[in-house]
């Protein structure tokens, strides 16, 4: 197994940490929570970056660098939903889109078509790691109400509508392998 492998391995890893961090009463947790999140979202950067400078892309990279990335940001929005920060049905709306575009891009791949990450959803998925984070950083330095309150309503429904514009975006863009399916 190569390094960038090994390093979307470690994301997986560090996902269980996350939780149990995020879940127990201590302060301090809630400060390790947001640090295991901003490292395994970095290694997500890493991983990718790596593994095309070195030439290592492999299938299991191209599959599991993806999943480990949804599992991450899936686990942190359910868990906000937990402790009464998201609504359930605004994590629904973009675990389904998750779902919605990794099943057509495999029914695509069955086709032989390669369809790449477009602007939109590179520009969603970066607005959803810094509400993440933002959302992690108000939540461990305890900041509730008034403007903190509402930074975190802007980006959780920025992420929302940018969750339904990408998918827009990506299943016009990709209409004729829709209907050749």
């Amino acid at each position: 197994m190569n390094l960038p492998n090994k390093i979307t391995l470690m994301r997986v890893i560090l996902i269980p940490f996350f939780i149990v961090f995020m879940m127990l009463p201590q302060g301090w947790a809630k400060w390790a929570s947001l640090a295991i999140f901003v490292i395994a979202s970095l290694t997500d950067f890493v991983d990718g970056q790596m593994a095309r400078r070195m030439n290592l892309v492999t299938d299991f990279g191209k599959f599991m660098d993806p999943l480990a990335d949804k599992m991450l940001v899936a686990a942190a929005m359910i868990l906000f939903v937990e402790i009464g920060k998201i609504p359930a049905w605004v994590v629904i709306v973009i675990i389904a889109r998750e779902f919605i575009i990794s099943g057509f891009r495999m029914m695509a791949a069955e086709k032989g078509v390669v369809i790449a990450a477009g602007w939109w959803g590179k520009i969603k998925t970066a607005e959803t790691m810094v509400m993440l984070v933002v959302l992690l950083l108000f939540f461990a330095m305890g900041l509730e109400g008034g403007a903190y309150f509402w930074t975190e309503q802007i980006l959780i429904y920025l992420s929302l509508a940018l969750t339904v514009i990408s998918m827009i975006d990506y299943l016009l863009k990709n209409k004729g392998v829709i209907e050749s399916c």
